[in-house]
């Protein structure tokens, strides 16, 4: 029988839709790959082509080698097409005595994860996913130094259904001078919870998961890995610190590496046993100024778009899972 099942941080619910369930391995599909190259010349990613892409905010490089030249292994610049710029009026503005706008005022820069054309983060050595972890902290810190801004969204889309076109491995950095309405929820929820509890509504949910590892996929002494209860799509899997930290920019340089030990077990899990999927991934943090809260955690959430979402979806905000998640944790343990 299907279920309804309830995000105890959101208060959101979801379909988990037994009737019409799909098995783990039926995602599972041989479709052909596409070998792609691991330089191209006409890719702006690429090393030696910097002079394509608008010059870059920071990098880790080679010493000795100057910026916006070759000698990086992580790169930083501004998306060419970005989707708000750093220059503007953060004023309010009212049309008609009605409406409200104001000037698209922000920061939005592409991470290029590595030099090599055809990497992927799911198949990287371990080093290279710690830089990329450590680069987006840095970014964020960055970000959060510019009193304009209040809230940075950390993502990356993998393959065309996640939103992606360029091949080369890249994620971004959105710095807003709002915070989205559904993290304004997501923060009302979760103080609400801190006020009539006493304790982080995340770290609640991560002792109850330790408890009953039937979703969990993975723990290590720091950080776990596991399929949450109200999951919205088949094999959304998230990755939380055992820690209590409101925001990703607090990450150490060693619980960065120890992050990207789990991210890239996982990633390879989803990889392997899922035949590549498209996804996307998102780092939840607090806003800037909550940076210190103790009713907010930080952690992410990995989405592959296995399935569509529907006219049901778009007009009720109920998401329909086709994969119970303690199915999903158990079909990811078994190659763990």
């Amino acid at each position: 029988m299907p279920e309804l099942r309830q995000d105890p941080a959101t208060k959101q619910w979801v379909i988990i839709a037994t009737e019409r369930a799909k098995r783990p391995e039926d995602y599972s599909i041989d479709s052909e790959q596409v070998e792609h190259p691991d330089y191209s010349e006409s890719c702006p990613f690429c090393p030696g082509n910097e002079a394509m892409t608008p010059p870059e905010e920071f990098a880790y490089r080679t010493n000795g080698t100057e910026a916006d030249t070759e000698g990086w292994w992580v790169r930083v610049i501004p998306n060419k097409f970005a989707a708000l710029v750093p220059d503007g009026d953060l004023g309010r503005i009212k049309e008609n005595g009605f409406f409200r706008r104001m000037s698209g005022v922000g920061k939005h820069e592409v991470v290029i994860e590595s030099p090599i054309h055809n990497a992927t983060i799911e198949t990287m050595d371990l080093r290279q996913i710690e830089e990329i972890l450590l680069i987006y902290r840095d970014g964020f810190s960055k970000l959060s130094q510019d009193r304009r801004f209040q809230f940075v969204t950390i993502f990356r889309n993998h393959g065309k259904l996640a939103g992606t076109s360029l091949i080369h491995p890249h994620s971004q950095m959105i710095a807003t001078p709002i915070v989205p309405l559904h993290i304004r929820h997501r923060l009302e929820e979760a103080m609400r919870y801190y006020d009539d509890n006493g304790e982080c509504v995340f770290c609640g949910m991560l002792a109850e998961e330790l408890e009953i590892q039937k979703r969990v996929v993975l723990e290590t002494e720091d950080f776990v890995a596991f399929e949450p209860f109200a999951s919205s799509a088949p094999f959304e899997t998230w990755i939380m610190p055992k820690k209590h930290a409101a925001t990703y920019g607090s990450i150490s340089i060693d619980d960065a590496k120890k992050f990207a030990a789990v991210l890239s077990r996982i990633m390879k899990r989803i990889y392997i046993d899922l035949s590549d999927p498209d996804y996307n991934y998102m780092i939840h943090t607090a806003p800037f100024k909550d940076a210190n809260e103790n009713w907010y955690h930080w952690f992410i959430q990995i989405v592959p778009r296995l399935t569509m979402i529907a006219g049901f979806e778009l007009g009720s905000r109920v998401f329909i899972n086709t994969t119970p998640p303690e199915a999903a944790a158990e079909f990811l343990r078994q190659g763990i």
